[in-house]
Formats: structure tokens, sequence, C-alpha cells
């Protein structure tokens, strides 16, 4: 028998059973270059109802620098009450463990996850850890270009930690590479990596311990709403963490998906909650009230 589908929803038909939310941001708040007005309107609306709302992002930088960012695309401060991104995640790492000699892959955007730490930058051949955030250029590059340092890496046995596990983001229009895709094929020479980031318990685990902070009180775990636009980071990690999730079509997804909200083609939808084995609560082409 062919997968039901979840119902098609706006937030405001499923916020009632919820007492928070955990929202991705990169295809959902915006896409890279601008903000979505209606998931702005919807994320403020439901703070207004009482909700905690924490955006949990896989960019590759500390909250202050999401956050900045955020504040250039004009998405209002009330639409959240706190960010956790995979930089916050892999930055607690590297503040921990004695990684004195660091290689980075990644373009210089990403620095803000490195300030104010006591770390030598060197060549792979000589680093204890390769922290990898993205792609030099993702505009013209792709992972396999990388294919050469990560042989060195592996020959010298570097561990790899990865700020985020995402394999592409939308970028406008744009599909983009990202660091994940990067970390993916060190794993297929079998290079040692580590995820900082959806889909992976440490992003959910520090997204709900935040939600609890915000709110003053812990929050039962089947009143949090998971929202994002990727099966594989936003729709099954919130699935193993045991949490309820609203998925959007109308991020990296969209053009399989048939492209515009009037044309879903909801044949490939249930194939996409069938092999991402996930069974979302609801679905809408964009998150709106």
């Amino acid at each position: 028998m062919p997968l039901a589908l979840p119902p098609r929803a706006p937030l405001s038909s499923l916020i009632d059973r919820y007492d928070a939310i955990i929202s991705d941001i990169w295809g959902v708040v915006h896409n890279g270059e601008r903000a979505t007005a209606s998931a702005c309107d919807a994320l403020v609306r439901a703070r207004k109802a009482g909700k905690s709302v924490v955006l949990l992002s896989n960019a590759p930088r500390p909250n202050p620098s999401v956050r900045a960012q955020l504040d250039s695309l004009n998405v209002p401060r009330d639409a959240y009450d706190a960010i956790v991104t995979s930089g916050d995640l892999t930055r607690a790492v590297l503040e921990a463990d004695p990684w004195a000699w660091i290689h980075h892959i990644g373009p210089e955007r990403d620095a803000p996850l490195f300030e104010g730490l006591d770390l030598t930058f060197t060549t792979p051949d000589e680093a204890d850890l390769c922290v990898v955030t993205g792609l030099v250029d993702d505009e013209v590059e792709q992972a396999s270009d990388y294919d050469s340092v990560l042989a060195l890496l592996y020959e010298h046995e570097v561990p790899m930690a990865c700020a985020n596990p995402d394999l592409i983001v939308e970028r406008g229009e744009r599909l983009i590479p990202c660091a994940g895709a990067i970390a993916d094929r060190y794993l297929s020479m079998g290079g040692e990596a580590t995820f900082y980031g959806k889909p992976h318990a440490v992003a959910y685990e520090a997204a709900l311990l935040k939600l609890d902070s915000v709110a003053g009180r812990t929050i039962d775990r089947s009143r949090v709403l998971c929202i994002g636009d990727a099966i594989r980071t936003d729709i099954v990690g919130a699935r193993d963490a045991g949490l309820q999730s609203l998925f959007l079509g109308g991020g990296i997804h969209a053009k399989a998906l048939g492209g515009a909200s009037e044309t879903v083609d909801e044949g490939a939808l249930a194939a996409l909650f069938r092999q991402g084995r996930v069974a979302p609560v609801a679905w809408s082409w964009t998150l709106n009230w």
C-alpha cells in the first residue's frame, strides 16, 4: 500500500499541540540571500502565542556570527529566543581538547569559528586535526576537488571534525555543496570524521537544553516541533531524537518535488518520506502561519 501523506498544514493549525519549536535557518527562515517573510511572521506569531523558539543551524560559525547574518537579512529578533549552531558545538570541542595543530578546509568567512583560540594552522601532513567548514570557493568547486588533500590527511591518519554536516545548502536559486560532502568523501576513503550538527544527537541535545533554558523549565519532548527543509538532516534528525517534525518542500528538495507550491508532485513527496523512513506530522511548501 502506498504511504499515506501527512496533511499539508500551516503552523497555526499545529501550534496548540506544542510548547516549543526547533527550526532550521537556511531554507526556512532565509535562503542565503533574502529572508522568507512568511516564515519570520509565523515564528513571531508562535512566540506571541507563548511558544519558545530555538533556531538550530548547521552553520559552521558560532551563533553571534549567525545572528549578525540574520540581522543583515532583516530577520526580526522577536522571531526566535536563541540560536544553536554546529559552529558552537565544534568550537566547544576545540576549546576542550588540546588540538594545537589544525588544518582548516573552508572559506575565510568561517574564521569566527577559531577566534580567540590558541591554535596553529598547518599543512595536512603535519596536522593533529582537520577542521572542515566548507569549500573554499563553493560557487565553483566540488567536494571531489579536495581528494588529493583528503588522501594526504588519510595517509597521515589525521582525524576530521566536520563543522557543517550538510551536503548541500540553498543559496538563492542555487544549490551549493557544503562541508558534509567533503567529510563523506573522507569517510569513504577510510578516514575518521566526526560530525557536529544535524542530524546527529549532539545537535538536538544542545537545542533541547537551550529550549529548557529559555523556557525556564523542562519542556516535554512530545511537545517540541522541529521544522526543516532537509530530509537527511532536519527530518531524520528529529525522528532520531524522538521529536515530531514539519517538513517544508520548497527548500533543497523543491526541484525534485515539482518546483513550485502549485505543482507539488505528491508521489515524489511520498517517495522522499519513504526513502528517509520518516513520517512528519505535516508538510508545507514554505513555513507560514
